[in-house]
């Protein structure tokens, strides 16, 4: 792939123009595997002209594999004091998700993974308060690699192809179209606004909840590529229900499928998987907000068709609801803190939805 490929150009520009919105004098952090440098120089170059001030970064996960093989107790804890004066002075953020084995920490003892998990937890909450408080703009985007087009069951040319028209790079003007999106998912965001309760009925999903001055937020390309969904934090105590979780999800590198829960006052009483169960069980013991539903939403992209094992993809898909186990974003008015923030995915396309027992979504679809 040539460096200054066309397709990430235009990708850059939708991130310095409409995702992150740069202006002159911005702090910029960037940062990814370097599989990820085609698009890491497009959106230097590209943040360059915005008059931003960057702080460009190559990670290599095999430090972070040595660290976990390796380290001792204190090691694996230290978190440098300059990642959270990173956080206070940025005022812009992008990470670039490129990883080449998504397997690497399978085999990655979990109690040492959640030491530095729970270690690194106050500088992730450093980072949601700046943001709640519109201080700190961040977008995490996906880079193809041919790990995630190999867990997508695709070949790299056809993920590619995927990418392309989900980000909608084939659009005459990609970052007019986001705006478009935009415009067109507020009209819902603005509907659900407007709701105190939610329940929905349907194959695998029996699911009640209240939001009740809870914001919804419009997701159309600022802080995930791909975008397309509405969000927010449900009333902790007032998830209620049972649900067969749709898709097999990748979390922390273990795929978990089949995945079935009993939700009772907010707090997952039974969970089971066919297919990674012991793993579930562990991130459900984490800390005492693990249990607990910190995200509420529905996927409105209708370029994504099918799930490709990425939650960044699968949980923007059309005609599908996903909820988080565990930390809830404070802008929302959520108040749940959790190392764990574990999206599940649901199809919704043979289901119901009343909003304050209204019906308002039908197969897929909001009919407001």
């Amino acid at each position: 792939m040539h460096v200054f490929d066309q397709r990430w150009q235009q990708l850059a520009k939708i991130i310095v123009q409409h995702s992150l919105e740069l202006q002159p004098n911005d702090l910029l952090r960037i940062q990814g595997e370097a599989i990820a440098k085609p698009l890491l120089y497009a959106l230097y170059r590209e943040a360059l002209h915005a008059g931003a001030l960057i702080i460009p970064k190559i990670i290599d996960p095999v430090f972070s594999e040595i660290l976990l093989k390796a380290g001792s107790d204190a090691q694996l804890q230290f978190i440098p004091s300059t990642l959270a004066h990173e956080i206070e002075t940025m005022t812009a953020w992008c990470d670039i998700y490129s990883e080449i084995n998504t397997k690497q920490f399978n085999h990655i003892d979990q109690q040492r993974q959640q030491l530095a998990s729970n270690a690194a937890s106050s500088v992730q909450a450093l980072f949601n308060t700046k943001a709640a408080q519109n201080q700190l703009r961040w977008c995490d985007v996906l880079y193809p690699t041919q790990a995630f087009a190999q867990d997508a069951g695709m070949s790299l040319w056809d993920f590619e192809d995927l990418l392309v028209k989900s980000y909608l790079l084939d659009q005459p003007d990609p970052v007019k179209a986001w705006q478009t999106i935009h415009q067109q998912q507020q009209k819902i965001t603005d509907f659900l606004n407007t709701c105190h309760t939610i329940r929905m009925h349907g194959p695998g999903v029996d699911l009640s909840y209240r939001c009740e001055n809870r914001i919804w937020i419009n997701c159309a390309g600022k802080r995930n590529l791909p975008d397309g969904e509405v969000f927010t934090a449900p009333i902790e105590d007032s998830v209620n229900g049972r649900l067969s979780i749709s898709y097999p999800s990748l979390y922390l590198g273990n795929l978990v499928s089949g995945i079935q829960l009993v939700i009772e006052d907010g707090k997952v009483t039974q969970a089971s998987a066919e297919q990674g169960q012991d793993f579930l069980h562990t991130m459900l013991e984490l800390d005492a907000g693990a249990r607990y539903i910190g995200e509420v939403a529905f996927g409105l992209n209708p370029g994504i068709k099918h799930p490709t094992g990425q939650t960044i993809f699968d949980e923007k898909m059309a005609g599908t609801m996903h909820l988080a186990l565990g930390n809830a974003y404070p802008e929302c008015g959520g108040t749940n803190q959790s190392t764990l923030h574990w999206d599940l995915v649901c199809d919704l396309r043979q289901a119901e939805v009343y909003a304050n027992d209204e019906l308002c979504y039908v197969n897929g679809k909001f009919i407001i």
